[in-house]
């Protein structure tokens, strides 16, 4: 148990029960609420309502695997997973919390983590904040197919602002597609102060989903209508999403209206 790592969380509004759930479900990757319970130092009993408070704050997922060896056949197995450590920077970046030092540390613990691919559905607008920020931690530069006006919908205009300052912070480019069936005039378009090239899909191809593609994931953002996010982990699958971008990326048009 990183128990420096549990006691600086607690100067940002965690219990130390709750840091620990939280640190050691990072640690150990798809441990049950037993298995993290126990290595968090609590019972069992205390960490199922600890688990469900971190899951409201969208710390931590629920998630299922397939049955170890050893358990029956084809019963899957009730597992929590650790959403990414950058959802502590979007949750109090905001109040000016300072949590730099902490950020590498958590994502040292997660990379280790990261080698196997795994699919995570994160529901409502809570969810669909920290999958978009969760982006942010990503290595650069980042491929995007985006609706606008559902991103204006939902997270919202204030928190897509936020997610273009934390991409200049950190250095962060994006290349992004979008269609202008759903896109607003003069809205983000290419510039080299926010790190951002855009382009417009041909004509009739509209996108009602965001789509971001990072190097090892793929984040999907629904609309309203169904109000999801899903982070897809998964290298092979990074690599085809990029390659299928890079095909609609050749056949759309500068912002300027001109045929590249």
């Amino acid at each position: 148990m990183e128990r420096a790592l549990v006691e600086e969380l607690l100067s940002l509004g965690l219990s130390r029960a709750e840091a620990a759930v939280y640190v050691a479900v990072l640690t150990l990757g798809s441990p049950t609420v037993s298995q993290a319970s126990t290595a968090a130092g609590i019972t069992r009993t205390n960490g199922y309502e600890i688990v469900e408070r971190l899951m409201h704050r969208g710390l931590l997922s629920a998630a299922t695997e397939p049955a170890r060896d050893g358990a029956k056949r084809g019963r899957p197995g009730a597992v929590v997973r650790a959403n990414g450590p950058e959802v502590l920077r979007a949750r109090w970046e905001m109040e000016g919390r300072i949590i730099d030092d902490l950020i590498p540390r958590l994502s040292a613990i997660a990379h280790s983590q990261s080698l196997t691919p795994r699919v995570r559905l994160l529901e409502g607008a809570a969810g669909i904040r920290t999958a978009l920020f969760e982006t942010l931690a990503w290595v650069g530069p980042l491929r995007g197919i985006f609706s606008m006006q559902d991103l204006f919908d939902v997270p919202g205009a204030a928190q897509m602002e936020h997610y273009v300052a934390g991409r200049r912070e950190r250095g962060l480019w994006l290349n992004v597609v979008r269609s202008r069936e759903r896109d607003f005039e003069q809205v983000w378009p290419s510039d080299d102060d926010d790190l951002r090239r855009t382009r417009y899909a041909p004509e009739g191809m509209v996108f009602t989903m965001t789509t971001i593609i990072g190097p090892n994931s793929v984040c999907v953002i629904s609309s309203r209508n169904e109000n999801f996010a899903m982070v897809i982990d998964s290298a092979e699958y990074a690599a085809t999403q990029s390659a299928l971008w890079d095909v609609l990326w050749q056949s759309a048009q500068d912002d300027r209206g001109a045929a590249l």
